[in-house]
């Protein structure tokens, strides 16, 4: 499962900052036409799975579905606001991906795998939404991504006993700076 999640975060760094080039009317409803038709195909493709696997499957065609789309629609908007929504789309599509890729796992391990998919949810919100503001508003997303880390942190603690826990959370709080 780590080796998923980091994938995943390479995945969302790499994509984090698309290049967008303007098109005209006819190249975007072509390329929604194009999107539409690759779901049908990729959803087609679930349908001999079986269980979780189908719904990750799904999952994922929805996910490239909607990042597609979102991202059509930044280069034929061209606008800043445009390519900040696509960016959010993106970290949501992921998340709903990484989060039905944790219904496989049970207990603390199913939690820490939730935990981590919100966390990168967040940060790929946050970061979506740095670049669009000026300096203060970039701290502010900075806190909130440097709060759903500690969150992770923190619930990893709760598997260790009670000892372990406490030290775990102590180091937690020092390394996010909380007190």
């Amino acid at each position: 499962m780590y080796k998923i999640l980091i994938a995943l975060a390479a995945t969302a760094a790499m994509a984090t900052a698309p290049v967008y080039a303007a098109m005209d009317k006819n190249a975007y409803k072509s390329t929604k036409k194009q999107i539409d038709d690759t779901f049908k195909t990729d959803k087609a493709n679930c349908k001999s799975l079986k269980a979780n696997a189908k719904d990750v499957c799904m999952a994922e065609a929805k996910a490239k579905q909607k990042i597609a789309k979102a991202d059509a629609e930044a280069d034929y908007k061209n606008t800043d606001k445009e390519r900040t929504a696509a960016r959010k789309t993106r970290a949501d599509a992921e998340y709903s991906v990484a989060k039905e890729k944790c219904d496989d796992q049970k207990g603390n391990a199913k939690d820490v795998c939730i935990k981590e998919a919100k966390a990168a949810r967040v940060a790929g919100k946050a970061d979506a939404t740095a670049d669009k503001k000026v300096k203060d508003a970039r701290t502010d997303a900075k806190e909130d991504k440097r709060d759903a880390e500690y969150k992770v942190a923190v619930e990893k603690c709760d598997a260790m006993n009670a000892d372990a826990k406490s030290r775990c959370v102590k180091d937690a709080k020092a390394r996010f700076g909380k007190t």
